[in-house]
């Protein structure tokens, strides 16, 4: 029996959609994903349509309708983390040319499993899954057919899923060309959403008790976004690298990710924390582990922290944390590291008077540089009048922070 299978009664569609990923998991990992990814589109398209308290973004794509605010603010992080890590594996099975591994269909089934039983606990009318309830991987088989999806194929069933939808909308629309048909709709539609509002008020009144594994999602959306800028973890060296020398009983500690670079140094380490708590509330954590790095490699990581959702990034020997959305490349890494030994310093460096020669612009010039080199900000505001030659001061800033690299 589908572990889906508590979707069929009220769901139909979705479970349709998820059925078919289950059964593609081993034999077909990409159109797995494909699946997957159109289930939960399906589900969150219902949930836009059906429930009144959710506003309609300013577009209708899958990223869009999982980000609209509303939305992120009913279902939270830890769902809406869980849908973007299906709709991101679903995205790369479609337009990656490399084989997809059975490993990313199986994370895209579990997610799914999760976002289901939110939908169902949420805003079913009938009987529910137990709160104890997960998905089980190991209860995955090969199908007897077994085919590999390519890129076409999923691109075929991506035009037939909007054709079906086109005609649907078409067909309502045809519906609605007389006033008496409009208004049965409308009834119908107000009927059904006051049902859904009466069936999600009483879901929500008990506790949601559900283990949604955040600590497994939060780990595959951080190993998706590795991958999508460049590394190819070794779980044997990458992942939970020991340390020593932490102020713990046993003075021993692992960090979530090390990235290194060819020389055998760490460029980066990650410190992974629940969806649910704060990025940020790794700060202290991350920079032990990169004074333990530093002691054993003579080199300090660039440390990133992350919840799976909300990414920081701190080189703690220039700049204060700030958010970013992802992490960054070897090379971007290598430059970030190089750049502590060939920076040199901005006073000393001539302005060009070629580009400038007007005293108030040189001035601006090295108040932005003493704001960059002594209180280690990213950013400046220049404010200055009509005429006074801005294009100039920025490019002669530009040319003063090239020279002192």
């Amino acid at each position: 029996m589908s572990q889906f299978q508590f979707l069929q009664t009220e769901f139909t569609d979705i479970h349709g959609h998820a059925r078919k990923a289950e059964t593609l998991a081993l034999s077909d990992p990409r159109g797995a994903c494909f699946y997957a990814r159109l289930a939960l589109e399906v589900a969150v398209k219902w949930m836009h349509g059906h429930d009144r308290t959710l506003r309609s973004p300013y577009e209708t794509t899958l990223s869009a309708l999982i980000h609209e605010p509303t939305f992120r603010k009913l279902a939270g992080d830890a769902i809406v983390t869980k849908a973007k890590l299906i709709k991101d594996l679903g995205n790369k099975a479609v337009h990656e040319t490399k084989p997809v591994q059975s490993g990313r269909a199986v994370t895209a089934l579990r997610e799914l499993f999760h976002v289901s039983y939110w939908l169902v606990r949420t805003y079913a009318r009938g009987e529910k899954p137990p709160p104890g309830v997960q998905f089980d991987g190991g209860k995955l088989e090969k199908t007897l057919t077994i085919s590999t999806s390519t890129a076409k194929q999923i691109k075929k069933l991506q035009e037939d899923f909007l054709a079906r939808e086109k005609a649907l909308e078409e067909e309502k629309a045809a519906r609605l060309k007389t006033e008496s048909e409009r208004e049965k709709l409308e009834a119908e539609i107000k009927k059904l959403q006051e049902e859904v509002a009466k069936a999600k008020k009483a879901n929500q009144a008990a506790p949601d008790t559900h283990d949604y594994n955040e600590a497994q999602t939060r780990d595959a959306f951080i190993d998706l976004l590795l991958h999508e800028a460049g590394w190819e973890l070794d779980q044997t060296r990458d992942v939970e690298f020991p340390v020593t020398g932490m102020p713990n009983k046993t003075g021993e500690g692992f960090v979530d990710y090390v990235l290194w670079g060819d020389d055998g140094k760490p460029l980066g380490l990650v410190e992974a924390k629940r969806t649910r708590r704060d990025a940020r509330e790794g700060q202290r954590q991350a920079e032990l582990y990169a004074d333990a790095l530093e002691r054993q490699f003579d080199q300090r990581p660039i440390i990133f922290y992350s919840n799976g959702y909300e990414h920081w990034i701190w080189d703690d020997r220039r700049y204060p944390p700030r958010a970013i959305q992802g992490f960054l490349k070897k090379d971007e890494l290598e430059l970030a590291i190089q750049r502590r030994s060939t920076l040199k310093p901005l006073a000393p460096e001539n302005i060009n008077q070629k580009i400038v020669e007007r005293y108030y612009q040189t001035r601006a010039i090295r108040r932005v540089a003493e704001a960059f080199e002594k209180d280690n900000l990213r950013k400046g505001l220049l404010v200055m009048a009509t005429g006074s030659g801005k294009t100039r001061t920025v490019i002669a800033l530009s040319d003063l922070l090239m020279r002192a690299n």
